[in-house]
């Protein structure tokens, strides 16, 4: 019986084991619109207390707290709830609502016509390592982005050709101020690649339209660079290869707070062009000296104080066949100088206003000098009735200094709303010196804006700007407005679209011309789907582009012409993007296609033409995989566009353009191949890391006509082709203190 009854009393006790130690039960639900809340964690303020709902939302813990507590339940993406309870020995059942909260992990982001990378918050779609990876970019970043829709394969000049828009209708931009010469002087009929390298910047914003109101005079994009800020480790890197020698360190201070850096690279093709025949004749075998300094400063409040600067020198000569004679020949030389400068300084100055200004100065000279030479390499004068053969001998003096300075106010409105406006300041001092001739132009350029990001949800956001811009040298002024919609159809899908006014300058050499011209006019309208999901990338945008204002060309004599704002036109296509590094183990790819119809009446056109520089189709497969066994990675790209249009156009004697001749190139094909051996990789306690690396581009040979070239009479015609059919690179780098076997592992490096 004495059994029986023990039993009994452990069977009350554990039946009422809250009543008997004096605990309270509390329990409930969590839920946010409607929906469960699952892994929300629910806890008595200042106490260990507590516990995390299920899958359905509800949850349950016990505690021997007594009197008024603070319960708090927090939950990823929600905002934190708090609420007062009494507890008294009884139990406690709640029905709670949870708030969804907009942060930059959830929240819709504006993506209509932009492309971002390096921000981990947001869609990476290439890094630096991307970029450098990218079989047949050459760690060069516009080869990169050529390899992404809505850009055209034009390989006989720099720059990105976007959208139906010309090279000079993009500009770059460094921690926000402009740079003036972003690529090496360029070559006829040879394109230059950039000046700055891909492992300078963490983040980059590639916009093929529609872009903010705080950047102007880009009528079809803008390429928006931001530097690193400190550098993880110290460490000091160099670079060997047939063609380039570098050396450079970053170091890092102590405390974490401050850094300075520089690199040095010379550049000599001299032992390269003696193994691969290039068609020009070079007389001076290009070499290239470049270097850049740098320091960073980190302030207590956060801020950072950055200033960059880069110095480059270059030097080469060529000859070609002169295309108006079967004897004769044209030498070309470049002598050029380059000094940039970049300064900015960004800081949280409180109450939710951060501030960030900069200043850049870069000055850029070219020397050139083109001569008709006989068989022996010897100057060939003409008589003063063959004008059009004088007109090939001259030396050119250009000089171009841009001095700038910028200031930007944020202001939080609350959750991730903002308000930002500023000011900027250009002062362009041009200078051609031809022949005998000095001439010299001068524009002071001023902007204001203003542009408010406007979270109405997590799911919908706007954004709202517009630009205010005055050109001195033309004194004209204009009002550009931006709008900007975003709509979150799903957890990982978005739509967006974008209305936006541009306005650029006509180019300099025009302005020699006549002043009495205004700002050229593009307008936007852009939509865009996206879909980021499960390590895969896929967006789609349709867009039109409006062209007004252009500038036409009137000719009044030979090599002379007046100009005008008289010309038009218009762009529309469709691009797709997808890329997916998950379906297939360790194996990165991405696929771009666009479709373009495009028209302009501008220059010396006699009417609306398509563009020279624009394909209709343009498409490229790029693909990444890294071997983890055998440390090495292989990187193939294959890019196509069908051919583009040509044009011999030439005045009459009535001095209007008609077309001589016309037709199209023939298809671009271009299959290019890189490989990186990374012996490093698996060697514990790793503090150096070395990369032996390879390429080809345009592995099968494929040839490469860009356009044509005539001559005075129309009667010969030249293909532009590049200098030779295949590039070969091969190279080894080396950094000490810092192991980038990860890099190399996750980012195929």
């Amino acid at each position: 019986m004495k059994k029986y009854s023990l039993f009994i009393l452990l069977f009350m006790l554990v039946a009422n084991t809250d009543k008997a130690f004096g605990q309270s039960v509390i329990s409930g639900k969590v839920f946010s619109k409607k929906q469960p809340v699952p892994g929300a964690s629910i806890t008595l303020k200042d106490t260990y207390d507590g516990t995390t709902t299920d899958s359905s939302g509800n949850f349950k813990f016990s505690t021997t707290e007594k009197g008024d507590h603070i319960l708090v339940i927090t939950a990823v993406s929600y905002k934190p709830y708090e609420q007062k309870i009494s507890l008294s020995n009884q139990p406690v059942s709640l029905e709670i609502n949870m708030k969804e909260e907009m942060t930059e992990l959830n929240a819709v982001i504006v993506t209509a016509g932009t492309f971002e990378a390096g921000d981990k918050k947001r869609a990476a779609v290439l890094s630096s390592i991307d970029i450098a990876t990218t079989a047949g970019s050459n760690a060069d970043i516009s080869a990169a982005l050529k390899t992404l829709p809505g850009t055209q394969q034009v390989g006989e000049q720099e720059g990105l050709f976007v959208r139906g828009g010309a090279g000079y209708e993009t500009k770059q931009y460094i921690d926000g101020n402009l740079v003036n010469n972003p690529y090496f002087t360029s070559v006829p009929d040879i394109a230059s690649r950039g000046r700055f390298s891909p492992f300078l910047f963490k983040g980059t914003v590639f916009s093929t339209g529609g872009y903010s109101a705080m950047y102007g005079q880009a009528l079809s994009s803008v390429l928006l660079l931001e530097s690193i800020d400190l550098p993880e480790k110290s460490e000091i890197d160099a670079s060997f290869s047939p063609i380039v020698l570098g050396i450079g360190t970053q170091q890092l201070a102590k405390n974490k707070k401050s850094s300075y850096g520089f690199s040095y690279n010379y550049v000599n093709v001299g032992l390269y062009f003696a193994v691969v025949n290039q068609t020009p004749d070079y007389f001076k075998i290009p070499q290239f000296h470049d270097g850049n300094v740098n320091f960073r400063i980190k302030t207590k409040n956060g801020g950072m104080f950055k200033y960059y600067t880069t110095f480059a020198f270059g030097n080469l000569g060529l000859r070609r066949p002169d295309i108006d004679s079967s004897y004769l020949k044209d030498a070309f030389s470049l002598k050029n100088s380059n000094w940039y400068n970049n300064l900015s300084y960004r800081e949280n100055i409180g109450n939710g206003w951060k501030m960030t200004l900069g200043a850049s100065f870069s000055t850029n000279l070219d020397k050139l000098e083109q001569q008709v030479q006989d068989n022996n390499n010897q100057p060939k004068q003409f008589a003063s009735s063959v004008y059009w053969m004088n007109a090939k001998n001259f030396t050119l003096d250009n000089l171009q200094n841009l001095t700038l300075g910028r200031a930007v106010f944020e202001k939080k409105l609350g959750g991730l709303s903002a308000l930002r406006f500023g000011g900027e300041y250009w002062h362009t001092y041009y200078r051609p010196k031809y022949k005998d001739s000095l001439f010299k132009q001068i524009d002071n350029y001023t902007a204001v804006f203003a542009e408010a990001s406007i979270y109405i949800s997590k799911d919908l956001a706007a954004q709202l700007g517009a630009r205010f811009e005055h050109s001195s040298l033309i004194n004209r002024s204009d009002v550009a407005p931006r709008v900007s919609l975003a709509y979150k159809t799903g957890k990982s899908s978005q739509v967006s679209v974008a209305y936006g006014i541009f306005y650029q300058k006509p180019e300099s050499q025009q302005l020699f011309y006549s002043t009495n011209v205004g700002f050229t006019k593009a307008t936007h309208y852009i939509m865009n789907y996206q879909k980021i999901y499960n390590q895969r990338t896929f967006r789609t945008e349709v867009y039109y582009k409006k062209y007004e204002d252009l500038v036409k060309q009137v000719p009044v004599g030979y090599n002379y012409f007046s100009y005008n704002n008289s010309g038009n036109g218009y762009a529309k296509g469709i691009d797709i993007f997808f890329r997916d590094k998950k379906t297939i183990k360790d194996f990165d790819y991405w696929i771009s296609y666009s479709f373009i119809d495009t028209k302009r009446d501008y220059l010396n056109y006699p009417g609306q033409l398509q563009p020279n520089f624009v394909a209709n189709h343009t498409a490229s497969l790029v693909t990444k995989k890294f071997f983890l066994d055998i440390k090495t990675g292989f990187n193939v790209t294959y890019s196509w566009a069908t051919g583009r249009p040509y044009y011999n156009i030439l005045p009459d004697a009535s001095n209007k353009f008609y077309i001589a001749d016309q037709g199209k190139t023939k298809d671009f094909s271009s299959l290019n191949f890189s490989v990186n051996w990374v012996p490093s990789i698996g060697k514990e306690n790793a503090k150096s890391f070395i990369v032996f690396f390879a390429s080809i581009n345009n592995i099968l040979g494929s040839d490469q006509i860009y356009g044509y070239n005539y001559s005075y009479n129309g009667a010969v015609k030249s293909p532009v082709t590049n200098p030779a059919k295949r590039f070969y690179f091969i190279g080894c780098f080396i950094s000490w203190g810092v192991d980038r076997t990860q890099d190399a592992i996750n980012n195929n490096l």
